[in-house]
Formats: structure tokens, C-alpha cells, sequence
């Protein structure tokens, strides 16, 4: 039997997403839609000389699980790099594919419930895919 897909523990994650205010002042910003649900997020952050996280902010329009999503990603960001989120993302969606256990980022694991429910997976993947552009419009800049 499959635990509930929206628990407390994704319920408080969802409404912790206002511990990551926008931040217009931010350096790098990425605006991200999932086109399967629609859910939406506008990530700010700043990265350091190295390309690390150091802040980030959001503001975030998606169910509770893409919101849990994103105050996951915004809690555990600071001081990694692209290649680190990029490789948090890739793990995240090769778990939702079958492939492994969860990925190894803080907390993941409380949004194990959600595998089972694919037409979540975009909205969860939302935070990481904003997360990457952002940084990658860093690299463009430089």
C-alpha cells in the first residue's frame, strides 16, 4: 500500500516556500512553466565566483508537491554548483523513470509518495529545471 500522496510533511514543505521570498535584487533569475500541469515558478539566486549558490528566492504557483519541491531546492541550493543541480535533476527523473532509489538531495525522500503519480513529476522537477536555467544564464554571462 502506497503512502498519501499529500502528507503533512509535504503540506508543511508546500507552505515553507514563504522562508524563500523573491528576491528582485538577485543577479541570476529563471522563469519556468510545466506544460503538462501548469504549475509555474520565478527563481531568483545568486552564485558566487565559483558558479555556488549562495541565495535564493521564488515565488511559486504549483501544487503542494511542486511546492515542496521548491523549498527543498531552496533550502538545500547554497553552495552548489550547476553540475550539482543538474545531476539532482537527472537522478530525480530517473527515479520517477524506475531507475534507482531516491535521489540524494535533503529531503527528497518525503516526496516518495508522488512516483506513483506521473502527472506530478513536472511540477516537481519545476524548482531544479529553474534552478539550472538560472545558472546557466550565469555562464552565458561570464
Amino acid at each position: 500500500m502506497s503512502a498519501p500522496l499529500y502528507n503533512r510533511d509535504i503540506l508543511a514543505l508546500a507552505v515553507a516556500t514563504a522562508e524563500h521570498l523573491p528576491r528582485p535584487e538577485a543577479r541570476f533569475h529563471a522563469s519556468v512553466r510545466a506544460p503538462l500541469c501548469g504549475s509555474r515558478i520565478l527563481l531568483d539566486l545568486d552564485a558566487d565566483a565559483a558558479g555556488r549558490v549562495t541565495e535564493v528566492g521564488m515565488h511559486v504557483e504549483a501544487c503542494a508537491l511542486g511546492q515542496a519541491a521548491a523549498t527543498l531546492l531552496a533550502r538545500h541550493a547554497r553552495g552548489r554548483s550547476l553540475d550539482d543541480i543538474r545531476g539532482a535533476r537527472n537522478a530525480i527523473a530517473g527515479w520517477f523513470a524506475g531507475d534507482g532509489e531516491a535521489p540524494d538531495w535533503p529531503g527528497f525522500d518525503l516526496l516518495a509518495p508522488a512516483r506513483d503519480y506521473p502527472a506530478r513529476h513536472g511540477a516537481i522537477l519545476l524548482p531544479f529545471d529553474a534552478a539550472i536555467a538560472a545558472l546557466e544564464s550565469r555562464v552565458a554571462a561570464a
